[in-house]
């Protein structure tokens, strides 16, 4: 298969979607890479590093989009990106529908098979695709909220540790899965005072087993929420649910009574976020005031650190990817985890919590799919 990776171009994005050990394994599996000049800019890989990897090297992202059978990103397309793909064109990318009708139509009017990073599931239930950027944004959700809290910056001028006569800060973590569990470890090891609430006994116990009391757990109720977000320094929104818009945990109504200059970072702002105040931000101007509570809503988070998360994103995508290679669609028809990560397939959204959270119908996840 020919396999095109263009250069990432959503604002402040330095990921690319394959690196130069990613490449060599495609062409050792027998596919062309053909990868767009300066795509690895933001991971330090120029194009010589690709071609000495097996890629070959095209001036333009129109002349990839144009010529090959699969393109491989990280972010979601942008305008001008889907407005190029075509019928029988496989997409492999982040895209977080949910909250995008734009794209979602997009997508499905250019006919191409969209499978999305963020639904690929695992035989343990788990999503691998998405966990390792997870990772990433948990831990940087930590040294955001850092810095939106020095007075400077508009916070409450608290340091995140304390220091010795003097409390710590408060970090309330909304969310016990990956994300949520990586900002925990983050705040704790800073010393900071941390709750994490969430729905599930079950993680609720081994979350208390892996902190060992450092940090706090707490049931996830309307009730649990308002108090501890009331006193909370930091608020870290990492809930998710698999395809589907995020839950507005805190209201605008809430921010009245939290302390002023408290901050709240929303890591599932790509599925809509979970604060009802938030709205998509960029690494060039992360943060916004609302009620005297400081918002940072980046979109991209793991893009400010691309040479990490580009290399754990491809060691997480890279069996799935060729496996879309080697096998085409019919890699989505044999494999019901790769089947999970179809969101777009002739025109229709096929993923069922995404359709459901587009208000569009979609075909039963068990239903047969033609290629």
């Amino acid at each position: 298969m020919r396999v095109g990776v263009p250069k990432e171009i959503k604002v402040h994005e330095y990921r690319v979607g394959l690196t130069p050990g990613a490449v060599r394994e495609y062409v050792a599996a027998g596919h062309t890479v053909v990868v767009e000049t300066n795509a690895g800019a933001g991971i330090g890989a120029g194009d010589e590093t690709y071609r000495k990897a097996g890629a070959v090297i095209a001036d333009s992202a129109a002349e990839i989009f144009a010529t090959c059978d699969m393109i491989v990103k990280v972010k979601e397309p942008q305008p001008r990106e889907w407005s190029v793909l075509r019928e029988g064109q496989i997409l492999f990318t982040y895209l977080h529908l949910a909250p995008d009708p734009e794209q979602a139509r997009g997508l499905m009017a250019s006919g191409c098979t969209a499978v999305a990073y963020e639904t690929v599931t695992d035989a343990r239930g788990g999503l691998p695709l998405l966990a390792p950027m997870s990772e990433v944004a948990g831990r940087l959700s930590i040294e955001a909220a850092g810095s939106a809290l020095k007075r400077s910056a508009g916070g409450r001028g608290i340091l995140l540790g304390g220091v010795p006569g003097v409390v710590p800060a408060r970090v309330v973590v909304l969310g016990g899965g990956v994300v949520g569990t990586h900002a925990a470890r983050m705040a704790v090891g800073l010393g900071a005072e941390v709750t994490i609430l969430d729905r599930s006994i079950p993680r609720l116990r081994e979350l208390d087993e892996l902190f060992e009391g450092r940090a706090r757990t707490r049931f996830s109720t309307t009730e649990a929420v308002e108090q501890e977000v009331f006193v909370a320094d930091v608020v870290i929104g990492a809930v998710l649910v698999p395809g589907a818009s995020a839950p507005k945990l805190v209201t605008r109504a809430m921010l009245k009574s939290m302390q002023k200059g408290a901050v709240l970072v929303d890591v599932a702002i790509d599925q809509g976020g979970c604060f009802e105040t938030s709205h998509a931000t960029t690494h060039a101007d992360p943060t916004y005031e609302v009620d005297g509570i400081i918002h940072y809503c980046v979109a991209n988070m793991p893009g400010a650190v691309p040479l990490t998360s580009s290399h754990a994103l491809n060691n997480a995508t890279l069996p799935f990817g060729l496996a879309l290679a080697s096998q085409g669609f019919a890699a989505v028809t044999q494999n019901p985890h790769l089947r999970a990560g179809l969101n777009v397939h002739h025109g229709r959204i096929t993923n069922k919590a995404v359709a459901e959270s587009l208000g569009l119908s979609s075909p039963p996840i068990e239903g047969p799919l033609a290629a």
